[in-house]
């Protein structure tokens, strides 16, 4: 997404570009078999016409390449340099990579039989008008999974660090000044209801480190993420040196564990 319509520029990330695609992918892959799951028992099958918002560089767009080989899957983003990696990384016949706007797309009505949406509401200035969005292009029946965020029940990381949760508070404090919503997650049955959707659902997905491995923690919780937050004042040398503390422990703590817990919305398009 591009800065006006969004909080996050993945130019502007601390860690650079190629540290910060391996975080991504980190990120997609830890919990991916559970969300499969999920999506396939809301009703996602091998041959939909699938779109999914806010690829990034495609490393969820992989997944569900291998898992519904038969599906034409559209892969959307606005930042071309996200956009241009998902293309170098998966060239593949079944993909059509389109960039635009979630809030406006460009793509026809009643067009896609489902449409997944990760970890992208959390940034977004207007969620209301990207779910509207999602609702035109969605046929009549289809269907849409938001999986995002809600950092007031983040999960836990042991052993447990000093002012963990002041930290969360502060970054959630820092998301909803420059536009965005850490804690969208509790908001989204409303949002789809607001939206028209129907047949609303919510699950919550655990992931911990003792069943996925902890790669994708210690990228979550890599020191240098938080270094510009330091620099500028919204976290103190404390909380830092707390986040330092809790990224040594998941590298070199045996008792090291962390749990996430990632949220999807489920929503339907009514048949009129």
């Amino acid at each position: 997404m591009k800065t006006s319509d969004s909080t996050y520029d993945v130019s502007k990330t601390s860690l650079g570009m190629e540290a910060e695609l391996n975080r991504l992918k980190a990120q997609a892959l830890m919990g991916w078999e559970k969300e499969c799951r999920y999506l396939q028992w809301y009703g996602l099958s091998d041959g939909m016409n699938v779109l999914e918002v806010g690829c990034g560089p495609g490393y969820v767009t992989e997944q569900l390449i291998k898992n519904f080989p038969n599906s034409e899957i559209t892969a959307l983003d606005f930042d071309s340099a996200l956009l241009q990696k998902a293309k170098e990384n998966h060239n593949s016949s079944k993909v059509k990579y389109v960039q635009a706007s979630v809030y406006d797309t460009k793509l026809p009505d009643d067009h896609y039989d489902f449409v997944i949406a990760r970890l992208i509401f959390l940034h977004l200035f207007d969620p209301l008008k990207a779910a509207l969005e999602i609702f035109r292009v969605l046929k009549p029946g289809g269907k849409v999974a938001i999986i995002d965020i809600d950092d007031g029940i983040f999960g836990i990381v042991e052993p447990n660090i000093e002012s963990f949760h002041s930290v969360l508070d502060k970054l959630i404090d820092m998301q909803k000044k420059a536009g965005g919503n850490r804690e969208i997650g509790r908001s989204l049955p409303r949002l789809l209801g607001q939206s028209g959707f129907s047949d609303i659902d919510l699950e919550a997905v655990s992931v911990h480190s003792d069943l996925v491995g902890l790669e994708g923690f210690q990228e979550q919780f890599n020191p240098k993420r938080f270094e510009q937050f330091f620099r500028l004042g919204i976290l103190s040398e404390n909380d830092f040196h707390n986040i330092e503390k809790a990224h040594d422990n998941l590298l070199h703590n045996p008792d090291s564990c962390a749990m996430m817990i990632f949220h999807i919305a489920f929503g339907t398009k009514p048949i009129q």
